[in-house]
């Protein structure tokens, strides 16, 4: 079998930017505050979040409900992206897709966001979920990149 080209993206990488999102953990608000998602790693095109799996996340039957992965993953998917955006520009969601491959009970779950592609106004990312050391889900996604209104 041979190798398949090298095809990732080369990046701008505003090492400000990617050490904001590390650094203002103890102060995030919103949906991801709530549910407790730290940045814990920020590279030019990758991002590693985590968060730990609490009594809450919980369904009835003792598995984290989908939508929080969902969420992690929308979360990682977005955020990537703004470390290597020019200056004022912001990421939306457009679409994504997730596989749930394993459940989730207990401990931490980890998030790896790769940047595929990148143009000028949108970009696709990848996030593997891991789990105790497996895969818990795999994601795919489009964000629109949008210049600052005039």
């Amino acid at each position: 079998m041979t190798n398949s080209p090298d095809t990732r993206p080369t990046f701008d990488f505003n090492e400000k930017v990617a050490r904001s999102f590390m650094d203002n953990a103890s102060v995030a608000g919103g949906l991801h505050g709530y549910l407790g998602f730290e940045t814990v790693d920020v590279g030019p095109g990758t991002m590693q979040g985590r968060f730990e799996v609490r009594e809450e996340l919980l369904t009835s039957f003792g598995n984290m409900h989908g939508g929080v992965l969902s969420a992690f993953c929308d979360h990682l998917l977005g955020t990537v992206c703004y470390p290597v955006m020019k200056k004022g520009q912001w990421a939306a969601t457009t679409e994504f897709k997730i596989n749930l491959t394993r459940p989730v009970s207990r401990g931490i779950v980890d998030g790896y966001a790769t940047i595929e592609t990148f143009g000028r106004t949108q970009a696709v990312v990848r996030i593997d979920v891991t789990n105790e050391g497996r895969i818990a889900a795999i994601a795919q996604g489009t964000v629109t990149i949008m210049d600052p209104r005039a």
